[in-house]
């Protein structure tokens, strides 16, 4: 029997891609972060700019604007955010793809390590069943019997 398991550079392969993906992931979760802390800061700065009450005209337009410059800003924050969090969706998607392609090839390890170890437990109970019955047999010839001198 074949002791070498032949999809080893498999399982090494299989096991880069799942660490890969599981790195795509790591990232696509610090950029949510990031994008999150950017919406957040978004979010701070047009509840911090007030609408006018009272100035010129002017300058009451030039601050409207600038509100709906930063609502804006804000709005593509969010959707920054939303679109991290469908990229992470899909890596999550791929690593678990991953996770299951190394898993089959695992499986296909354990099982060859458990065909091998069970010929060596046939050959182990062959080479000591041949043992004892060269010693029966010796025995015998020898005149020995099954008890011993008689």
């Amino acid at each position: 029997m074949n002791r070498l398991f032949r999809l080893g550079p498999v399982l090494r392969a299989r096991k880069a891609q799942e660490d890969a993906a599981r790195g795509a992931v790591n990232q696509s979760r610090a950029e949510i972060r990031e994008a999150e802390a950017l919406a957040k800061r978004r979010h701070l700065d047009l509840v911090g700019s007030e609408a006018p009450t009272e100035g010129t005209a002017r300058a009451m337009v030039a601050s409207l604007v600038a509100r709906q410059s930063l609502a804006a800003s804000l709005f593509g924050a969010q959707r920054m955010v939303a679109d991290a969090e469908e990229v992470e969706r899909e890596r999550l998607a791929v690593l678990a793809d991953a996770a299951k392609r190394r898993r089959a090839v695992e499986m296909m390890a354990e099982r060859h390590a458990e065909l091998v170890r069970a010929h060596d437990l046939r050959v182990d109970q062959a080479s000591l069943d041949e043992l004892a019955i060269t010693a029966k047999a010796r025995n015998m010839a020898l005149g020995l019997g099954e008890g011993g001198p008689a």
